[in-house]
């Protein structure tokens, strides 16, 4: 055979496994309203960027009329590219080719970028849309999915790990996007769950639709597996550019600095941020983006434990992760949903060197029976634990209410944090001054001729004397106390003062954190 017959066979070879399931499944795919592997990672991946691996890789299985079945890729397109100029590893399951079903070989290929992305310090991106385990390989499948577990939970902490549900994901599938940093779920299109519809039906007799079950609504909003609501297959990808856009690409390196410093939108006014009435909600949103940079907030979680916010924003061109309670929604509670949401979100950041930034305006833990079997002891301590573990620069903002255990587990001074300011709005006592005096001068209200004018008179003298930010600033407790107007240029000075440091005095393996 010449050389010119040798580049034909390749570029004919090429042609074919670059067409994956054919030009039939293409067309099926995209009549279901997706994108096929390829197009979306050219959708992802900066122009002309990606640099593919293992196009050539087959499978070995021979049982069950696989012996001899040509498979484009196995099912999977893997390989590198860049995102806004920066390295990423990234693979693509390709629902064409038998459904994407996971095979030894389609597994081995996503286990070798991520090896891959590890050492070479780069996050990994993997683009879900899959059948599940390839049955006619059997335990190698399997094989094939527990290789792939162990390397996300190894890779945790050491680069970020993205995935994005484009698809089903069902059984074992599921496993390995719950071990990743962010999932991100499009409407209609993405599904998520360990059993299916069919099997509920037949199992428990229950009926309910796979979007009901496992879709990106569910995810989003209710069980919390999803982090990115997003309408289409297009706006995940945008959404994944610039989530990147915050991160660093490894644990090593520190979150890339935005030169052009960008003021808010709109600056906080002193008279205007906080109601009167410090029983009436407003939303926290207003607040962050009167402080970041170009009021550009990446919200994470928006649709889920909507009773505290998460997300990323800058402050002077850095980086920084944003915790704060929403007034808006259960008056800005703490409990077991949001207490989960944020301790992961404060352990992410610590991981990838993401100073954290806590706003706090919340009247304490949400009381109730369900709340206390559902076991917010543990999921409370979550917060308290992942707080006083965080070795990143910790900032904290207490705007309006700070009562009981939620004062301390919104990253107080006494869970480690390096500054904490307070406006003059700022409430921090036991529990509100309502609740208080009914307990302290329970004796002179009840023996009162007029019991109700007695306890606002008695409420009044709790608020004079513990309603208000001094008592803690004269225990050293709060370090500043500022006009609201002031809070943006304060963080800046404070950011740039504070530093990470260590705090592994004791030597041992690890923690134990309540999960």
């Amino acid at each position: 055979m010449t050389i010119i017959e040798k580049i034909n066979e390749f570029l004919s070879r090429t042609s074919r496994l670059m067409k994956g399931g054919g030009e039939a499944s293409l067309e099926k795919q995209k009549k279901r309203g997706k994108m096929n592997a390829r197009e979306r990672l050219d959708a992802l991946l900066d122009g002309d960027s990606f640099f593919e691996i293992d196009l050539f890789v087959e499978h070995t299985a021979k049982d069950f009329g696989m012996k001899g079945k040509q498979l484009a890729g196995d099912g999977v397109v893997t390989g590198f590219g860049r995102v806004n100029g920066r390295s990423v590893a990234v693979y693509a399951q390709d629902f064409t080719v038998v459904g994407g079903s996971l095979g030894k070989a389609h597994a081995d290929k996503i286990v070798k970028t991520m090896d891959s992305a590890g050492e070479m310090g780069m996050p990994l991106i993997g683009i879900n849309d899959s059948g599940g385990a390839r049955i006619q390989e059997g335990v190698d499948s399997l094989c094939g999915y527990g290789d792939i577990f162990f390397r996300n939970t190894r890779l945790s902490g050491v680069v970020p790990q993205i995935s994005v549900i484009l698809g089903p994901c069902a059984g074992g599938a599921v496993y390995s996007p719950a071990l990743t940093d962010f999932v991100f779920v499009v409407d209609k299109i993405s599904n998520m769950f360990i059993t299916g519809p069919q099997v509920i039906k037949t199992v428990l007799d229950e009926e309910i639709s796979a979007e009901e079950l496992g879709g990106a609504k569910t995810h989003s909003g209710i069980t919390g597996n999803a982090h990115f609501y997003v309408m289409t297959e297009q706006e995940a990808f945008q959404q994944i550019r610039k989530l990147l856009s915050f991160l660093p690409l490894s644990c090593s390196e520190k979150p890339p600095v935005m030169e052009d410093i960008i003021p808010p939108k709109n600056a906080l006014n002193s008279t205007d941020v906080i109601p009167a009435d410090r029983t009436k909600p407003y939303c926290v949103k207003g607040i962050i983006k009167g402080i970041i940079d170009g009021s550009d907030f990446l919200e994470v979680q928006e649709r889920y434990a909507r009773n505290i916010v998460i997300g990323f924003g800058r402050i002077d061109g850095k980086t920084v992760g944003i915790i704060a309670n929403q007034p808006q929604f259960l008056a800005g509670v703490l409990d077991v949903n949001a207490s989960d949401k944020a301790a992961r979100f404060i352990r992410f950041c610590d991981a990838f060197n993401i100073p954290l930034l806590t706003l706090v305006d919340t009247p304490g833990y949400l009381p109730g029976i369900d709340q206390e079997h559902s076991g917010i002891i543990r999921h409370g301590a979550k917060l308290l634990y992942a707080y006083s573990e965080a070795t990143v620069p910790k900032l904290t903002v207490v705007m309006r209410k700070a009562y009981g255990g939620a004062y301390v587990a919104m990253c107080s001074r006494h869970l480690g944090a390096n500054f904490v300011i307070a406006w003059p709005s700022t409430e921090i006592a036991v529990m509100g001054p309502e609740g208080a005096a009914s307990i302290i001068f329970k004796k002179e209200i009840s023996e009162s001729d007029d019991p109700e004018s007695m306890k606002k008179k008695m409420v009044q003298k709790y608020e004079d004397k513990f309603a208000n930010p001094y008592i803690a600033a004269s225990r050293g407790y709060v370090d500043q106390i500022i006009e609201p107007s002031e809070t943006r240029e304060t963080l800046i000075t404070a950011l740039r003062l504070a530093k990470n440091y260590k705090t592994n005095v004791i030597k041992r393996r690890h923690g134990n954190m309540p999960v």
